[in-house]
């Protein structure tokens, strides 16, 4: 991962939260030196000031990356640090959540590449998904080196246009959400139903878990998957037949969930 660019300009990392240090953690483990890399963060944890990476201190002129990993409420006390850097061949990376590519060239210059980024809280596991789009200015190489960083974190797609980038907040950006959700009910229907709290919930967990492993690896579909396992007139078919009711059950729930989640970014887009 870590090209010889990179290694020699630096990658400067604005934010160092959860995800911030998700992906740090990822870059080093890699192979990216500690020594090319400069972070910007208010209250560095115990852990980033034990890998060696510059904190807070005096930037590159000229750094191959910036990675924005602020909330997007502090978006306007961060982006004065790193305005100098624009307008040249620096490439602006942001996982920040709500704000546009428009708003970064107003804040960095149209000339500056730019590539917005979305991925999901499963990047602290390294399983998480992260869906990209560029700019007019940023090339094919640039998109295959946000690629490579976001990959150590897990799985990176490229969107068509921005635009898309509402509906990924709304099914993957928000998703980890709705299935720590659907846990939750599994494990309260289980307790329900006799069984005790701890238990419930570590069956509940361990199915949700399992079964997304299972789906992700295996060459069926999750339709297909589903039939594999119901037998007629049996156990699973009885669940099924209420969660997936076309009037009250869980196609129309989800359409709806994913469709305000979506709305809502395109609200907090707007401004």
């Amino acid at each position: 991962m870590a090209s010889s660019e990179l290694t020699r300009r630096g990658l400067v990392l604005l934010g160092c939260g959860k995800m911030g240090s998700a992906m740090l953690e990822g870059w080093l483990a890699d192979g990216l030196p500690a020594t090319s890399v400069w972070v910007i963060d208010p209250k560095p944890s115990d852990w980033l000031t034990s890998t060696g990476v510059t904190i807070n201190g005096d930037l590159p002129e000229s750094p191959a990356i910036v990675l924005i990993a602020v909330k997007p409420q502090m978006m306007g006390d961060a982006l004065p640090a790193i305005a100098a850097m624009g307008g040249g061949d620096t490439l602006f990376v942001s996982v920040a959540a709500g704000t546009s590519i428009a708003a970064y060239e107003d804040a960095l210059g149209e000339t500056s590449p730019i590539i917005r980024a979305m991925p999901n809280t499963p990047a602290a596991v390294a399983r998480g998904i992260t869906a990209i789009i560029g700019n007019a200015q940023a090339t094919a190489a640039q998109l295959d080196l946000a690629e490579d960083l976001l990959s150590a974190v897990g799985q990176v797609v490229r969107l068509e246009s921005e635009s898309q980038m509402d509906a990924v907040t709304g099914v993957s950006g928000s998703g980890p959400a709705y299935v720590f959700h659907m846990i939750e009910c599994m494990a309260k229907a289980g307790e329900a139903q006799g069984l005790a709290p701890e238990l419930a919930m570590q069956l509940a967990q361990a199915t949700v878990a399992g079964a997304g492993a299972l789906a992700e690896a295996a060459d069926e579909t999750p339709e297909q998957l589903r039939v594999n396992v119901t037998s007629p007139n049996g156990t699973t078919q009885a669940g099924l037949e209420v969660l997936m009711d076309a009037q009250n059950g869980l196609p129309r729930l989800m359409a709806r969930t994913v469709a305000a989640a979506a709305d809502r970014s395109r609200e907090l887009s707007r401004g």
